[in-house]
């Protein structure tokens, strides 16, 4: 049987807001089987824990932030989304003392470390999938992202930017999570961004915290960090790293194929939602046999 999975203990770390510019303080809490993953803002004292889910998705300019009715936000969990999906964490408490989780070096590695050093233990209770039927997809204009029946978990995305920087190297990459690796093909990607978007960003209250420290910046046609780049195609590599969180909020694991072109945290998560509101387009599935399950989710990492 393949189970749930959770922390052996709390763990913290602090960081800042990329957006906010916020000092953050960020603290991961082991939770119960079928809690699913809750962001608590400690600095909302009486505020609602916020469960991840498609429909609190209210806010996805650059990030994905949550939206609670009543105002709470938690927003860029993207990253943090995503390396929960690649060690296979099920249930946890994100603790959080701002609005926004902490940019780290702008990649999943880090929060993949800190998940590590607490320990991953295996609950008593099956892990629970979601299991894609039919095809679901979603376009806007000439962006487009897919999901398909397949047995296992599998991705191929394409971004497409006319500058000397990303011609450089492939645009599109296809990983297959049956014979690859997240933590060494994908949490190391950072995410970018332009020097001529900066000043946009900033007369709009966003990217504050943004530094060479903790994103790839880009001029008009190099790489401006003086270690470069961590893959050739690290930034289709970061939009994979930022579709596998996007689409976790979900908040399972997807049996599916996920392909895409051009999109971004709108688009991935309006296919979230078109798949929930598709009557047959899929259906939650537990394995009591290990020889049933994927053979994707056999390379998730081993518990301590």
């Amino acid at each position: 049987m393949i189970l749930q999975r959770t922390l052996r203990q709390a763990i913290s770390a602090t960081g800042v807001g990329l957006h906010s510019g916020e000092r953050v303080k960020l603290t991961l809490l082991p939770a119960a089987p079928d809690s699913g993953i809750v962001f608590r803002r400690t600095d909302l004292p009486g505020s609602e824990d916020v469960k991840v889910d498609p429909s609190l998705v209210n806010d996805t300019r650059l990030s994905s932030t949550l939206v609670t009715p009543t105002g709470v936000r938690v927003g860029t969990i993207e990253h943090l989304m995503s390396a929960f999906a690649g060690l296979g964490i099920d249930n946890l408490v994100v603790e959080v003392t701002a609005a926004e989780m902490p940019i780290m070096d702008g990649s999943a590695a880090p929060f993949i470390y800190l998940l590590q050093s607490a320990g991953i233990v295996e609950q008593t209770v099956p892990k629970r999938f979601i299991r894609v039927l039919k095809p679901v997809e979603v376009r806007e204009g000439d962006k487009w992202v897919r999901l398909e029946p397949y047995d296992g978990f599998k991705v191929e995305l394409a971004i497409e930017f006319n500058h000397p920087a990303f011609n450089r190297a492939p645009q599109t990459v296809e990983i297959d999570f049956s014979r690859r690796s997240y933590i060494d093909e994908i949490s190391r990607a950072r995410t970018f961004g332009f020097m001529h978007e900066v000043e946009y960003m900033r007369q709009h209250g966003l990217g504050l915290g943004g530094s060479l420290d903790n994103a790839i910046v880009i001029d008009d046609e190099y790489v401006l960090n003086p270690e470069g780049l961590r893959f050739p195609d690290e930034f289709v590599r970061h939009k994979i790293l930022d579709a596998i969180g996007d689409l976790y909020i979900v908040g399972h694991p997807l049996i599916a194929a996920f392909s895409g072109c051009k999109s971004g945290h709108a688009l991935n998560n309006q296919l979230l939602r078109s798949l929930l509101a598709t009557p047959g387009a899929w259906e939650y599935v537990s394995f009591s046999d290990p020889a049933e399950v994927p053979s994707s989710f056999h390379r998730l990492p081993e518990v301590v």
